[in-house]
């Protein structure tokens, strides 16, 4: 079985199992903090299910509808997971605010303290994991859902954080403040997600880092071609799209044209895996009389 969709299977497994733990605390203690941890959690399990689906369909290889495959299937599962977080974030805001004016009280503090401390644990267990595996494949979609989890964590300590603070002053209203505040951190991460994830679906450029090495590649191999120009890139989850014009001296053997284009694919992609490189050769038209035909050119 694939890497990714064996950790998208712990995700999904890891946040069920604190969906149920963090619901059974909330109830107990009666804190909208726990409560809206465990809607935050409910929301990642249902990315994590988004997540397993688009890993696995990803690795479809090109059909006859999908022509350039179904990298992009990881970044609308990362969009979808944005605007989930969103809606969750207005909601925990919602339940807040509410126990806020009309009061609320918060028993069995020991427990809330336990259930938010061993999530936080499992959390970073499971999101490391994640992270190890989205950074070996460059999996768009468990990136997303390890950073889902990531935040979890410092989520779960701020709200673990309030309970003390609870326990130490009495004062109920710190619980809805702590969940407020939680609901803020959740709108920051669904925005970088959301942004993260939209940014590939209208074909934006490889990052400049990545297009320089992607050159200075290419130049590795000058002296077989006088120039490039028009490139052009672009990324469908974790598969880089790549295309240029290529210029040879006049005159140069088939032959000799398709060994220097496999070359050239075969570094960039050996640099970045699963990289699809489409070469476009055209002969010198620049009448450079220093350069004999079928020799290097160059102005």
């Amino acid at each position: 079985m694939d890497e990714r969709v064996k950790a998208a299977r712990l995700s999904i497994i890891s946040n069920s199992l604190l969906v149920f733990v963090k619901l059974m605390a909330g109830i107990v203690t009666g804190s909208v903090s726990i409560i809206s941890e465990a809607i935050h959690s409910s929301i990642d399990l249902v990315a994590a299910l988004i997540a397993y689906f688009s890993v696995r369909e990803s690795q479809k290889p090109p059909d006859e509808m999908h022509r350039y495959g179904h990298g992009k299937i990881e970044n609308i599962s990362g969009t979808i997971e944005g605007m989930l977080i969103f809606v969750a974030a207005i909601w925990i805001i919602y339940e807040a605010v509410s126990k806020l004016m009309h009061g609320g009280h918060i028993t069995s503090l020991g427990w809330g303290l336990l259930v938010m401390g061993g999530s936080a644990a499992v959390n970073w267990v499971v999101s490391d994991k994640l992270f190890k595996v989205a950074d070996t494949t460059d999996s768009v979609a468990l990136r997303a859902d390890a950073l889902h989890l990531r935040t979890d964590v410092y989520t779960m300590l701020g709200v673990f954080a309030g309970l003390v603070l609870i326990q130490l002053t009495g004062q109920m209203w710190v619980d809805s403040i702590a969940a407020i505040l939680v609901s803020m951190f959740i709108f920051k991460e669904a925005w970088h997600l959301s942004k993260e994830a939209v940014m590939p679906l209208l074909d934006v450029s490889l990052p400049p880092e990545e297009e320089a090495v992607i050159m200075n590649i290419i130049n590795e191999h000058a002296s077989n071609f006088v120039e490039f120009h028009k490139l052009r890139s672009r990324k469908a989850g974790s598969q880089r799209h790549i295309d240029l014009h290529l210029v040879v001296p006049p005159g140069t053997h088939v032959e000799d044209v398709n060994y220097l284009v496999n070359h050239i694919g075969e570094d960039i992609e050996a640099r970045f895996p699963q990289t699809q490189v489409l070469m476009h050769v055209e002969p010198c038209d620049k009448g450079c009389d220093q350069c004999p035909e079928g020799e290097q050119c160059r102005n």
